[in-house]
């Protein structure tokens, strides 16, 4: 344990309800056991009933449901009065599934002394077909998700006309998700419901809610191309909670290079995990990966077995990728408290009332502050104190903080980045805007000020036809489909066990070519499978149960090329860069570790197609003269410019409101395009994410923490915690620790000043 911060705990603020709230839904709430209102959710039921669209941003368990619930019910309760017609309808929007499921739970409880005049239905992929017209024709308050709005709703509006005609309030929960290309996606489908809304006579107020985040408004704002209003004052009692982070030891083995290996983060996590099960302390450890959520519950519950073999029981995972019925077994079981502890992705980070925790362990940093402290805060609900631990992984950027406690704990949290602008996420929502109502003039504002120039390249691609009345869809095809909204690349693989012909769940594309490739290690529930054969043409992994000793790891490669330089600044006789880039990346062989210590057993090599994407970069370069500057001959000149690529990767996360994940990088000592040693950091995503460009604007502050990041780190040549990557394509060689300390050293002698 390198460091436990204590969070006091804080007394509660109250209010009253706005006048214009029905009594019966104040009697409905008082009869929940809530008397009075937190100051705050008084304030944004105000907004709401002034038909101003606002949101609100207040920590975890502050009561962010209730505060937009209240005025929806009320209104609900009006419309039920209407002497024709449906009434007043509501639409509320949940980034997942299992939220919108909880989420129903939870109005149904709240609205049930109000009897048939609310009338709540989940609208997504698992609502039965002969469910979902009840739901056009009946229900009042639509609980669905972007996808479902973006292929399902929108798609078909003729049919959801009556639903829209009365629409009154979009209530857009966990609003702090959509961020990146997600977000720029939801943005434009949230701009096509707004469209339609209009044609139909009707204008609804948004009211979105969101973990803390800076500038929530502008946010906010950006989301819905509407002025939004913050209500960020937090006026709900908080019990103290004790936030410690851990650094896992450094265990006898030894791996690439020499270096000493720690115990992996996952192992350490799932030993915490073990320890708080044995003393009935109900905890959820939070992992960045669904392999991740696996191992750790697999590695619990034979621990846990050896202890009391009814306590392995007790433990679960939890991650995408679920049949629909494993998800709502596994929440019936949390919210019941049969299960006493859970390995989770962020799938549950996202509002689930998980009331009744004590603890809340968290493997990995998150990438974002704000993710962070959303996690922390599932701990501890109904005031009472709690536990938060942060597990440092092997890696610089968790190195870092475990060591830097004020880069967490004295930091305010990020901005949320979204560019609904980005010509990649713009271009196929017109066209499902186009094929939903022909385009007008009129709408192009609403679509934003790129719309003009692009329209012409579509009618160019024959994608859309102008007319005299605007432009129009001009394929049989859904053009919805043009439009990835997660990013997943295609269509997701699917995991088929060998024998049975069972689906065991599902992989996004993307993703399916480093996880799931033949020869993988694939966690299930406990259970473990080999991956026999991934077929990519039918989109299918056939897998067989099996007990490796070793998990796997993809490596792959990766060369980049510059399309266009969009900003270009002197630093020193070197030159830092932003613009657009091809990247072409292939998945060429595989490694299996040992279990616990990560300790690679061998090397298999994969033939798998390479996949190219264009996106956003930033690079920099440097001279002869700075190579002379910092002592780097031109053997150790491409194990300088690695390390020094692996560690900013690691630190840009800190800087931009990003995951490691979202971003890749390349270092080249002769590069084509620049004729210069070069470092590259690029955006994992379509036409970019903003996470470059974030780089860019503040490479002077991220330079310098990758450099202190290397410099503080005890080893001798290099290890996870500094220079090596788990995403290494090159088996983290070459890499030189001591050169790439002096080459930032100068490069950072020539930064211009911060702005």
């Amino acid at each position: 344990m390198t460091h436990t911060e204590h969070l006091p705990p804080r007394a509660g603020r109250h209010a009253v309800w706005p006048d214009r709230i029905r009594p019966e839904v104040i009697a409905a709430v008082q009869k929940a056991g809530i008397a009075d209102p937190w100051a705050h959710q008084a304030a944004v039921a105000e907004h709401a009933l002034d038909g101003q669209s606002v949101i609100v941003a207040t920590g975890t368990a502050s009561g962010k449901s209730l505060a937009y619930l209240v005025p929806v019910l009320s209104s609900l309760l009006d419309g039920s009065e209407a002497p024709n017609g449906r009434g007043a309808t509501a639409l509320y929007l949940s980034p997942t599934k299992a939220l919108a499921a909880d989420q129903l739970r939870a109005v149904k409880e709240l609205s049930a002394p109000l009897g048939h005049a609310v009338r709540p239905a989940v609208y997504d992929g698992d609502t039965p077909v002969e469910e979902r017209e009840w739901v056009r024709q009946y229900a009042n308050l639509v609980l669905t998700n972007p996808d479902m709005l973006h292929r399902g709703v929108l798609p078909s509006h003729p049919r959801w006309s009556s639903f829209l005609r009365a629409l009154r309030y979009v209530v857009i929960d966990e609003s702090h998700t959509y961020r990146g290309v997600f977000g720029s996606h939801v943005a434009q489908v949230i701009r096509r419901l707004r469209r339609l809304c209009a044609r139909y006579g009707s204008d609804p107020v948004f009211l979105l809610a969101s973990a803390t985040a800076a500038e929530p408004a502008v946010a906010a704002g950006r989301l819905t191309g509407l002025p939004v209003s913050a209500v960020d004052d937090d006026a709900s009692p908080r019990g103290e909670l004790v936030f410690a982070l851990w650094e896992p030891p450094l265990t006898e083995h030894h791996g690439e290079n020499g270096a000493p290996v720690r115990r992996t983060a996952t192992a350490e996590t799932a030993g915490l995990l073990t320890d708080l099960a044995v003393q009935s302390v109900r905890t959820v450890a939070f992992v960045g990966s669904r392999r991740g959520a696996e191992l750790i519950s697999v590695i619990a519950q034979e621990r846990l077995a050896e202890v009391d073999r009814s306590l392995a029981r007790r433990v679960a995972a939890y991650r995408g990728g679920y049949l629909p019925e494993e998800r709502r077994a596994l929440e019936r079981a949390l919210h019941s408290g049969d299960l006493l502890g859970l390995a989770a992705t962020t799938a549950l980070e996202l509002g689930i009332d998980v009331s009744g925790l004590d603890a809340v362990l968290i493997c990995g940093y998150p990438g974002t502050r704000a993710s962070l402290w959303q996690q922390a805060g599932r701990a501890g609900r109904a005031g009472q104190g709690a536990l938060a631990v942060m597990v440092a992984r092997d890696d610089p950027l968790d190195t870092y903080l475990v060591h830097h406690p004020e880069a967490i704990f004295d930091q305010p949290v990020e901005s949320t980045v979204l560019d609904p602008d980005n010509p990649y996420v713009l271009a196929p929502h017109l066209c499902a805007a186009a094929a939903e109502l022909p385009l007008t003039e009129e709408d192009l504002a609403l679509f934003g000020p790129a719309t003009r120039e692009l329209l012409p390249q579509l009618e160019a691609a024959k994608l859309l036809r102008r007319r005299a009345h605007g432009w129009h869809w001009t394929r049989r095809e859904p053009a919805a489909d043009l439009a990835d909204i997660r990013g997943g690349g295609g269509r997701p693989v699917q995991i088929v066990e060998v024998g049975t012909g069972r689906l065991l769940g599902t992989v996004d594309a993307n993703a399916a070519h480093g996880s799931v490739h033949t020869g993988a290690v694939h966690l299930h529930q406990g259970r473990t499978y080999l991956v026999r054969d991934l077929d990519l043409e039918d989109s299918v992994a056939l897998v067989e149960q099996a007990t490796p000793s070793y998990s796997t790891t993809a490596r792959d490669t990766t060369a980049i090329s510059v399309l266009e330089t969009d900003a270009e600044i002197p630093w020193g006789d070197g030159r830092l860069c932003y613009g657009s880039v091809e990247v072409t990346n292939q998945v060429v062989s595989f490694l299996r570790r040992r279990l616990i210590t990560g300790e690679v057993l061998g090397e298999t090599k994969l033939d798998l197609p390479p996949r190219t994407l264009r996106t956003r970069a930033v690079w920099w370069t440097v001279t002869e003269d700075q190579l002379d500057a910092a002592r780097i001959n031109p053997e150790q000149l491409g194990g300088a410019l690695h390390a020094a690529e692996h560690a900013s990767i690691g630190m840009l996360p800190l800087f931009a409101t990003c995951d490691r994940r979202d971003i890749g990088g390349v270092s080249i000592p002769l590069h084509p395009d620049t004729l210069l040693p070069t470092v590259f950091v690029y955006d994992g995503h379509p036409g970019g994410a903003g996470f470059a460009e974030r780089g860019f604007h503040t490479a002077r502050q991220w330079l310098a923490a990758t450099r202190e990041a290397i410099d503080a780190c005890e080893c001798e040549a290099g290890c996870p915690s500094c220079i090596q990557s788990p995403k290494c394509g090159n088996g983290n060689e070459p890499l030189h620790k001591r050169a790439a300390l002096r080459l930032l050293t100068v490069l950072l002698r020539g930064a211009p000043p911060a702005p």
